[in-house]
């Protein structure tokens, strides 16, 4: 460093070249140029350039192989058909693992991510990223033997950030629904692959693509997809058969796209779509005669990062929460004539009480269940149950030697199966009045198990970040 030499200055000089130095040392801002580091926005995916990329949806099939099967089970999304997570199938279920383990019936490599299959009929669906074409690439198994029967794929270009494709499709006799990573909505027909229809939500609708892609997943209601694009519009219903876009609801707050899905609920007998956005949750009438309409808002729960989806606990009452510090707000939509409004009964932060980052609770004989997200002091990652109308009321913990991480949970055949970050299957009995563990073993070796399960006619598809097995967990 070159030093100044003071010697040839005058005194009134090196006063003036110290007071300029002051005033610079006092106003100066070494991080001015730093940014805010939101939660979950580490590489975050450019939208922007999606809407100069040329997606062309569902432009590439492959048939591989014809199947029939005589199962007739179904896990038709997230959550299932009911929403509830809770498996209605009375097929009997193992109680433990045995000496030699589960028994996988087979596996299958996926594109890193948490994206989760659906089942119908003896077949298995889910939206993956193929990794080496880079496309979305919606993939049909035979149940019972894993063997792929057809793909349907579009060249989308995908960064990994914590894995690519983490939605779950929707589907019915006649119509499977899937949206991809970058918000690229598609309609086949399940029997054979057949293209219906595309969108493309950032096109359309000025979509914001969340921190890690698009993790909302599709709903079919009487044959209509139900879509929260949280862009231009804030949700819409479109038509499987067609395509058509058959009513849209304004976004009037410009409250954009979280990672959580729309549930359908029924409050003060009418049925409304209920979804927690960037910017708050919202009620959108899904009666005909008012479809669309919005119902009711509020933006009293608002954290920049939002997982698990709104839980209706009955008595009009909606309980939400989300990670990273958030914590948990139970409010009730309250109605006057036609007005509804909302009214906050509880809100709190997860040390305080039933709490989630990444699934959404399960309510279960009037009880829920959920797994506390790793800011909740103490009883950090364990498995609570909870007085629903009341959060804080914790009525047991798993305890110390029993925690979890971000992976699924399922209630089936009276039982929890509880997968943890690292592949480990965990069987615990469902219980008021204590956690019951009965058998637990690791069955994939890998890491990042986040994607829900999905269980039917006893076969169980579970995942890590980079593959899917199938077990058979019939008794």
């Amino acid at each position: 460093m070159s030093k100044i030499n003071f010697e040839k200055y005058s005194l009134p000089s090196i006063i003036s070249i110290g007071l300029m130095s002051m005033v610079f040392w006092l106003f100066y801002n070494p991080v001015q140029s730093f940014t805010l580091s939101i939660p979950g926005s580490d590489n975050r995916p450019d939208s922007n350039n999606a809407q100069n990329e040329l997606v062309i949806i569902g432009e590439k099939f492959i048939q591989y192989a014809e199947h029939n099967s005589e199962l007739l089970g179904k896990w038709t999304r997230f959550r299932g058909a009911d929403l509830d997570n809770i498996v209605k199938d009375k097929t009997k279920l193992i109680n433990k693992f045995g000496n030699e383990g589960p028994k996988i019936l087979w596996q299958v490599d996926l594109g890193e991510g948490h994206a989760a299959p659906v089942i119908y009929n003896g077949k298995a669906y889910i939206l993956d990223y193929d990794e080496t074409n880079k496309a979305d690439a919606l993939r049909c198994f035979a149940l019972e033997t894993g063997e792929e029967l057809w793909n349907r794929s579009y060249n989308v270009h995908i960064k990994r950030n914590h894995g690519m494709s983490r939605s779950v499709p929707a589907i019915n006799d006649n119509y499977i629904v899937t949206i991809g990573p970058k918000g690229h909505v598609m309609c086949s027909d399940p029997k054979n692959g057949n293209l219906l229809w595309g969108l493309d939500l950032i096109k359309d609708y000025k979509t914001e693509i969340p921190f890690w892609y698009t993790g909302q997943c599709p709903m079919i209601d009487n044959n209509i997809a139900i879509i929260a694009p949280s862009g231009t519009k804030m949700m819409l219903g479109v038509d499987c058969a067609t395509g058509k876009v058959v009513w849209e609801t304004p976004n009037p707050d410009n409250w954009t796209m979280s990672h959580s899905s729309i549930m359908k609920m029924k409050i003060h007998n009418k049925a409304m779509y209920v979804y927690a956005a960037v910017g708050g949750i919202i009620g959108i009438s899904a009666e005909e005669e008012d479809k669309g309409k919005i119902l009711w808002k509020t933006n009293a729960f608002n954290p920049n990062v939002v997982a698990p989806s709104p839980l209706y606990i009955g008595n009009n009452k909606i309980f939400m929460t989300a990670g990273y510090g958030a914590g948990t707000i139970l409010f009730e939509i309250t109605k006057n004539k036609d007005l509804f409004e909302v009214q906050i009964l509880q809100k709190y932060k997860p040390k305080e009480g039933a709490a989630s980052e990444q699934q959404t609770p399960v309510l279960y004989d009037g009880l829920m269940y959920t797994i506390l997200p790793k800011d909740a002091g103490a009883n950090r990652n364990q498995m609570v149950c909870t007085n629903p109308n009341d959060g804080k009321n914790l009525v047991w913990t798993s305890g110390k030697t029993n925690r979890f991480g971000l992976g699924p949970y399922i209630i089936a055949d009276g039982k929890f199966f509880i997968l943890n970050d690292d592949g480990t299957l965990t069987i615990a009995k469902v219980s008021k009045s204590g956690f019951t563990l009965l058998d637990q073993k690791r069955i994939i070796e890998g890491h990042d198990a986040w994607g829900p399960f999905a269980i039917a006619d006893g076969y169980m598809l579970m995942r890590d970040s980079k593959k899917m097995v199938c077990l058979n967990i019939k008794k």
